[in-house]
């Protein structure tokens, strides 16, 4: 079988996936490269190596196969949404990238406030520039070129450039969708303009791979890399979501909720903000519970083999916020929350189906909260990530959302991201079909 195939790669705070779809939508090719957990060096710090991550896209490219490999036509990458990273002009990381869920910004989210607009998504204790500002005060800025996020270093590992982004991870950074321009209160801060990449919409072009990376990789040098986006964007779009009041939570390492709306809908007191995704907006937030959470307590065998005992008609009647430490973004924007986990019954059923409804709990909440702040109500939910195959849980967020909860047309963010490189060649997003590896 010929035609063109589009490759895309998310990047996740446990590994990287690859995913490869050819022109109507079908799955052709998929892949994983685990990657080790962030370092904690001091509580509330999280960062990771970017050479990890280089090395793991590495393998993902050159694993294709190359009767695949030969056919490929676009590549696009999602990241982590905020993980941010400092960069040489050669690209060449200075720091350690601090992650989306890093807390040791406060001083600096402080310096933020007072400059930016009450309902700027860059705002808060999690704020991408905050750590930023921290980055700053501790690293030569003679050396600083670039500040990028995870998406926007890989595609520029692949161009040869590191000068370009996307609207969707700009976002946390200051950038302001609406007007499309980073704004001015960020020179207020001792930001460069000339540190900030050029944003473009999420499945623009952005040119070819570089002559280096086709030689070391053994890509086609005429492979497009196009612009990606974040991790819980690239999920929804291959969920099937495609209507305003379609729902999608994410369930991942984090909990994130997406809604799609005809307008944006802010509200940093509540870690609520909106992505631009041409011409609509999604709404929504991600919390700091998730899988982290689950895999702190159980390994995936033992989440399996607990599924067939959970009875999720019948409530455990335990009242969890499941966080690994303080710190929540999103329904509760509060950097100091404590984690809820107690009493812990003897019984591991009772356990995990008490974290699972914790978790439920809280997207059923920020789905309400959109609403009261003018987003349209959820009138069905699909779900992605390593969570929507478990059916239990499923039943579990039904009854709480009280609207119909089904899986994502593909459940890997790394499947959203190829319909993004797609829509750099072909101009708009294939529908995932089925699976022909």
């Amino acid at each position: 079988m010929t035609g063109p195939l589009f490759a895309g790669i998310d990047a996740g705070t446990s590994g990287l996936r690859l995913c490869l779809i050819d022109a109507k939508g079908r799955i052709r090719h998929q892949d994983r490269h685990p990657l080790p957990e962030p370092d904690s060096p001091q509580p509330g710090w999280h960062e990771q190596d970017p050479l990890i991550w280089r090395e793991a896209l590495h393998a993902l490219l050159t694993r294709i196969p190359d009767r695949l490999k030969a056919r490929l036509a676009a590549l696009a990458i999602d990241g982590t949404s905020g993980t941010v990273l400092v960069c040489d002009e050669q690209g060449e990381p200075l720091h350690p990238a601090l992650m989306y869920h890093d807390r040791r910004a406060v001083p600096q989210a402080e310096e933020v406030a007072r400059q930016a607009p009450p309902d700027s998504p860059a705002r808060g204790a999690q704020s991408a520039t905050a750590r930023l500002l921290w980055l700053m005060q501790r690293l030569d800025h003679g050396r600083i070129a670039h500040v990028l996020h995870q998406a926007e270093w890989l595609s520029g590992q692949l161009l040869g450039r590191f000068d370009q982004g996307d609207e969707n991870n700009a976002l946390k950074l200051g950038y302001d969708p609406v007007q499309r321009r980073w704004p001015d209160w960020l020179q207020a801060l001792g930001i460069p303009r000339s540190w900030l990449p050029q944003v473009q919409p999420p499945g623009t072009p952005l040119g070819p791979v570089s002559a280096e990376a086709a030689r070391v990789l053994g890509l086609p040098p005429e492979l497009l890399v196009v612009s990606g986006t974040t991790d819980s964007i690239a999920a929804f779009l291959a969920s099937g979501a495609q209507a305003a009041g379609d729902g999608v939570t994410s369930l991942g390492s984090t909990l994130a909720i997406k809604l799609l709306c005809d307008r944006p809908v802010q509200s940093p007191e509540y870690g609520i903000y909106s992505h631009r995704l041409w011409d609509q907006w999604l709404a929504g937030g991600a919390s700091n519970s998730g899988g982290r959470v689950l895999r702190h307590f159980f390994t995936d065998r033992q989440l399996e083999q607990l599924t067939a005992c959970l009875d999720p008609d019948h409530p455990t009647g335990l009242d969890y916020w499941p966080l690994l430490e303080p710190g929540e973004r999103f329904p509760v924007a509060d950097p100091q929350l404590p984690p809820r986990m107690t009493p812990r019954p003897d019984d591991d059923c009772r356990f995990l189906q008490a974290l699972l409804e914790g978790m439920a709990r809280i997207e059923a909440e920020g789905y309400r909260l959109l609403a009261s702040l003018g987003a349209p109500a959820v009138r069905r939910v699909f779900t992605a990530g390593g969570g929507a195959r478990n059916p239990a849980w499923r039943r579990i967020r039904q009854r709480l959302l009280q609207v119909p909860v089904m899986p994502a047309r593909c459940e890997e963010a790394a499947c959203g991201t190829a319909q993004l490189a797609a829509r750099g060649i072909m101009g708009h997003l294939p529908a995932i079909g089925e699976t022909t590896e």
